[in-house]
This record gives C-alpha cells, sequence and structure tokens, in this order.
C-alpha cells in the first residue's frame, strides 16, 4: 500500500472461548466490525491483543486471518516484537507471508542501544516494508529515533505512547525532521484531542469503541474541534474505566456489542471487573450509544 499511512487504526484483541481456546469466528467478526465502524487500518497484534501471551505459531495463524478477512479494504500493520531479534524476525518473517501491509514492534526490553538498533534493522530487512517504532517505556530518545529514520530503510512511522505522550509528540515532529511519515498516538486515545493539536497524523486505539474514536478524528480533521471535544468528553470515562480495570473492558464491550462470544483474557493474573464496574459501564455504552454506528 504506497499511501502515507494515517487515521485511526484499531488494535484488535484476541478472542478467546471460555475454555481458553483461540476463538477464529470472533476475530473474523471483529475485522468486519472494526471496518464497518469506518477504521482506516488494523493492527494486530500487540500490547492491547495480548501478543506476549501468544506461541509464534498462533501469532502467524491469527495475523493470517485478520489479513484475509479485511481483502485489501484497508491497511493491516501486524505487531511484530520479540524478546529478541531472532523471535522478531521470525514473526516479521510470517507477517510478510500474510500480505501485511506493515509492521510495528516495540524494542526489547533493556537493551542497549547498538542492540535496539540491529533488532531494527534485521525487523526493517525482513519486512521490506513500512516499519513503526512503537515507544511506550523509554529507551528511544528523539536523536535515535531520528537517526532510524535517516539511515535505515523502511523504518517510516512512529507510535509514541512515553508518557506524557503529548509533550513527546510535539519534541519528536520538532526534532524528527526526514524520514518519519506519520506519528501515531496510542494509550487508549486519552490525550488525542491534545496530540492531533500537536500534529499526530493518527492513533491506534483499541477497538471497542473504534467508530467513536473515527467521529472524534472526523470532526477534528474537519475543523470543528467544539464537536469533537464533545465526543471525546462522553468517550473520557470508558477510556478511565479501561485504564483502572484493564484489557478486560475492550473484551467486554465487544461481548456487549455482539462482537466476541468471551471476555476472557489470556494474560495470568488479569483484572476482573466486579458488579459495580459492570454498571459503570453499562452507563457509560448508554451516554455513548448514539455514536456507535453498528
Amino acid at each position: 500500500m504506497s499511501e502515507v499511512m494515517k487515521g485511526i487504526f484499531a488494535v484488535m484483541q484476541t478472542p478467546l472461548r471460555e475454555n481458553g481456546e483461540l476463538d477464529v469466528k470472533s476475530l473474523e467478526r471483529q475485522t468486519g466490525f472494526c471496518i464497518e465502524c469506518g477504521a482506516h487500518g488494523l493492527v494486530f497484534p500487540v500490547l492491547g491483543g495480548e501478543y506476549q501471551f501468544l506461541s509464534e505459531g498462533e501469532r502467524a495463524q491469527l495475523v493470517q486471518v485478520v489479513v484475509k478477512t479485511a481483502g485489501g479494504q484497508v491497511p493491516v500493520v501486524a505487531g511484530v516484537a520479540g524478546p529478541v531479534k531472532e523471535v522478531a524476525v521470525v514473526c516479521t518473517e510470517a507477517a510478510v507471508k500474510a500480505g501485511v501491509d506493515a509492521v510495528v514492534a516495540l524494542p526489547p526490553a533493556g537493551g542497549r542501544q547498538e542492540e535496539v538498533r540491529e533488532y531494527y534493522e534485521a525487523i526493517a530487512k525482513a519486512a521490506g516494508r513500512p516499519v513503526f517504532l512503537q515507544h511506550t517505556s523509554g529507551g528511544l530518545s528523539a536523536d535515535f529515533m531520528r537517526e532510524l529514520f535517516a539511515e535505515v530503510e523502511h523504518i517510516d512511522y512512529l507510535k509514541e505512547e512515553q508518557q506524557p505522550s503529548a509533550h513527546q509528540i510535539s519534541a519528536v515532529i520538532n526534532q524528527v525532521k526526514e524520514g518519519c511519515l506519520g506519528v501515531f498516538g496510542g494509550g487508549h486515545g486519552r490525550w488525542m484531542l491534545s496530540e492531533m493539536r500537536r500534529g499526530a497524523s493518527g492513533f491506534m486505539p483499541a477497538a471497542e469503541a473504534i467508530d467513536v474514536h473515527v467521529q472524534i478524528w472526523d470532526a477534528y480533521q474537519a475543523g470543528d474541534e467544539r464537536r469533537a471535544r464533545d465526543i471525546f468528553n462522553l468517550l473520557l470515562p470508558q477510556i478511565n474505566l479501561i485504564m483502572a480495570v484493564g484489557l478486560n473492558v475492550c473484551k467486554e464491550i465487544l461481548v456487549r456489542r455482539g462482537v466476541l462470544e468471551s471476555a476472557r483474557l489470556r494474560a495470568p493474573g488479569a483484572p476482573v471487573m466486579d458488579a459495580e464496574d459492570g454498571r459503570e459501564l453499562e452507563m457509560i455504552m448508554a451516554d455513548l450509544a448514539p455514536y456507535f454506528k453498528v
């Protein structure tokens, strides 16, 4: 896909049945749901999809499902992060074989700068297509990222989530002048209004309310910041609940919207919603219901 990527890219969940098995049918349904909601792209599997609790074979299988179901309607960005470059390359090669349009990867935890560079160089070489750097917990300075964008072919985009992410986006846009085709925000879009004002070219929020995120994006891009803010203010309580309780909120919303069969998580020891969380979510979703398109 030769066009510059921008807009709202849905970070998809990994659907599981109650017995813990992968639920491919729900993944197909989630793919169609995101496209019908107006998502400009799809991202899978990354932190929001519990990638670190999937085997390499499961990741390859599920990426194939997303690409096949999307059918070229929107770009698919595959998460290929690994603890070391060898694992990341295996995941990248599988994603390329599936036909993804781009890949995204966190840096390896604890890696020295030269190791991080080798890691991204290996991913870019294996990908042969756009690579997103994902920056969530430090370690990638603006100067270092400028070098990667300028010197490593195919490293073209950034997903910036290092806090405060809005400030980080300003710093990157100000310092990385060449080679970077776009800076995307993450963090469930909780700073998206500020980040759009600072020049963010897209966002990667979770999929459960992707139609609402798209409407915020569309309103802002049309010059109606007031409408964008009004919709965002209705969405913010849901983002707060997700940040407080975890990804099970995302899955529960997708269950309530008829997309997933189960809200079960793969992550061990994950927080669970209690009755009051469920009541809060019900009220939040009632406020958002006029903005649900599917």
